[in-house]
């Protein structure tokens, strides 16, 4: 147990290291080649951050744990949402671009959409599973996803400022990728020691999957996107919270129903109908108080939410 404990806090040391590697090595990326942050955020820090999840849910595939590979995936994108957006927009009002309002919100909720359609039988099976074939739909959605990102790059037509401390080419691609090695190692020191504990202590697979698994796998997101936004790099905050949702149905649970289809506990129905509810939250907010901004009192809402939405949880586990 001891053992455990100190390994959950190296790997806290590594996401904290990684989050800020990454960060400095994407912003400046960005700056050199003209890419707006919003762009880097939604593409190279989401997959970045959303690396932990990936690990985890491969081997929860591999070894057929469905509950945990379901309950990382909306439990994260869930604790993103609400907690990491929650707490961010408290530190520093978040100001959201018009792209990002229009387009990237309102393709995170399609997400979700297509994902309950999935894995409720309305498709391509007969059983509340995750299919190949599904995982398939998936994968062509990220594609698109990502021919998206290219086009508004290809589109763009506002140069980020320059940046205050030049670095070398060299110097970048280190930072990102020094960045990612730490998230990822990290983020399965803190997931595999905090599953280890809590199995010790009776918790259902479930409940592990969309709390500490989640929150775990999350913790990359929550410390890239507080340093960014201390930063004043809003753009990134941002892109990578609604990055790595769409990362984690689009491409991670693709990857996950290739390795194994994994079948769909319909009690997973309450989470993603929360996820969509806190995501068209999100969306109304950018026309409430101060337009395209989540305010503080917005902010504040999201993390009361997910108070609620975990005393719910326990609940139904006592």
């Amino acid at each position: 147990m001891i053992v455990s404990i100190l390994l959950i806090l190296v790997g806290f040391v590594l996401l904290i290291k990684g989050a800020d590697w990454m960060v400095g090595g994407s912003s400046a990326l960005a700056k050199k080649n003209n890419i707006s942050n919003i762009a880097i955020g939604l593409t190279i820090v989401a997959f970045g951050t959303s690396a932990p999840e990936l690990v985890v849910n491969s081997f929860a595939s591999f070894h057929g744990h469905s509950d945990i590979v379901f309950g990382n995936v909306i439990g994260s994108n869930n604790f993103n949402l609400f907690i990491i957006l929650g707490i961010v927009g408290l530190v520093s009002p978040i100001v959201v671009q018009s792209n990002t309002v229009w387009k990237e919100i309102p393709l995170s909720f399609f997400a979700v959409v297509i994902l309950y359609l999935l894995c409720n039988s309305f498709l391509f099976q007969e059983s509340a599973v995750l299919s190949r074939l599904d995982g398939l739909v998936l994968i062509v959605m990220f594609g698109l996803f990502l021919f998206y990102v290219y086009k508004q790059l290809k589109t763009e037509t506002h140069a980020p400022e320059i940046a205050t401390i030049p670095m070398t080419t060299l110097k970048i691609w280190s930072l990102i990728v020094v960045g990612l090695s730490g998230l990822v190692l990290g983020g399965k020191l803190v997931v595999d020691n905090t599953v280890e504990v809590a199995s010790g202590l009776g918790v259902s697979e479930k409940i592990i999957g969309l709390t500490i698994v989640a929150a775990g796998t999350s913790l990359p997101e929550l410390v890239t996107s507080v340093v960014a936004v201390l930063r004043k790099n809003n753009d990134i905050a941002i892109g990578n919270i609604i990055g790595s949702n769409i990362f984690n149905i689009f491409l991670i649970l693709s990857i996950s129903s290739f390795i194994r289809p994994i079948e769909f506990t319909t009690l997973f129905n309450v989470d993603l109908s929360i996820l969509a509810g806190g995501t068209i939250f999100l969306f109304i907010a950018m026309f409430t108080g101060v337009k395209k901004k989540l305010d503080r009192w917005e902010a504040a809402l999201l993390l009361i939410s997910y108070l609620a939405y975990t005393a719910y949880l326990i609940s139904k586990e006592l």
